[in-house]
């Protein structure tokens, strides 16, 4: 039996520790698409009672990883390749307004948290440390997120970063890669330190153009 692994010392309710959990099996592919759910199925791979299960399973229906059909059970949707697409084009518009409400909002002590982000990426890229560099540039993006002051947005933008963490692939040459996202996240930086809000919309797009890109997938 999968042991499941709650956080004892976590506030958060068991079922959204499950959910998590099963929200990450299911983009990742460990819980291929078309799978039936079963409660007790869940309940014994993971360990926890019928309670939590039922309510991980409410949302992820809300989220539309599952779909529950009449008289036969809930089932796996996952993400299909145009999923993917369509998210990296909602994730693009958003990260644009978050940049643009940012320059404009972003405090002095913000502005200084986002340099010393940015001086993290120069010396985690320096270093070839790919698995660091990840990590900070999400904490670069959750800052621009903070600096727009939008409640909504900024939720909006963490659940996409989520999603698109458990489906990302690694690149082929992780060097270049670093490099790449270095240069492309500087032009972001450079414009919040000159307030220049086209500047840095436009350095945003191009920043996501180039992620879709980097992910390969292409319309059908």
């Amino acid at each position: 039996m999968y042991k499941f692994q709650s956080d004892k010392t976590s506030n958060q309710p068991l079922s959204n520790n499950l959910f998590t959990e099963l929200q990450s099996d299911i983009l990742t592919g460990r819980i291929k698409s078309g799978e039936k759910l079963t409660e007790q199925h869940i309940c014994n791979k993971y360990g926890v009672s019928r309670t939590p299960v039922r309510e991980a399973l409410r949302q992820l229906e809300m989220d539309g990883l599952i779909e529950n059909i009449p008289n036969r059970g809930a089932f796996v949707v996952g993400l299909a390749d145009q999923d993917i697409i369509d998210l990296f084009d909602l994730r693009t518009a958003y990260e644009i307004q978050a940049v643009r409400w940012g320059i404009e909002r972003i405090t002095d002590d913000e502005l200084a948290q986002l340099e010393e982000t940015f001086e993290f990426m120069e010396f985690y890229t320096m270093k070839d440390d790919f698995a660091k560099m990840l990590n900070i540039n999400t904490t670069f993006h959750e800052l621009i997120y903070a600096s727009s002051h939008n409640r909504m947005l900024d939720r909006v933008l963490q659940s996409y970063q989520l999603y698109l963490k458990h489906i990302r692939k690694p690149p082929e040459n992780p060097s270049a890669y670093l490099v790449q996202v270095l240069e492309e996240h500087r032009a972001i930086y450079e414009a919040f330190k000159a307030k220049d809000v086209e500047a840095g919309a436009a350095a945003m797009a191009a920043h996501m153009h180039t992620s879709k890109d980097r992910f390969c997938i292409k319309p059908r």
